[in-house]
């Protein structure tokens, strides 16, 4: 952004100042370049399907213990112990390659007896 106002100023003040008024804005785009690169250095994007765990999916097709999950909008092949129904709520609790295990969702206010 500081680049593109250096450049303006280069062409629109007169000189001498079209001269400061661009090595003001490459200085400011060097520091805004600096601090940036300084903030995202070091954060690792988070991508696979091990961000999956721990999200809920929906069952597309039934889990018995083999089946199909929608999840973010993918359909993925799913592992469930317990079985589960089409349209059940499941947690992705691991995987296995690209099977998901899930378990059964336990609804808000349920308790476990």
């Amino acid at each position: 952004m500081f680049f593109i106002v250096a450049v303006v100023l280069l062409l629109v003040l007169p000189s001498p100042w079209r001269y400061v008024g661009f090595l003001g804005g490459l200085a400011l785009f060097v520091v805004e370049v600096l601090f940036w690169n300084r903030t995202v250095r070091g954060e690792r994007k988070k991508v696979g399907p091990q961000t999956l765990i721990g999200r809920t999916a929906k069952v597309v097709s039934a889990c018995t213990p083999d089946g199909q999950v929608r999840i973010s909008g993918e359909i993925w092949a799913a592992r469930c112990e317990g079985g589960a129904e089409t349209g059940e709520s499941v947690t992705v609790v691991g995987r296995n390659g690209l099977v998901l295990d899930v378990e059964r969702a336990v609804p808000a206010g349920a308790d476990e007896a």
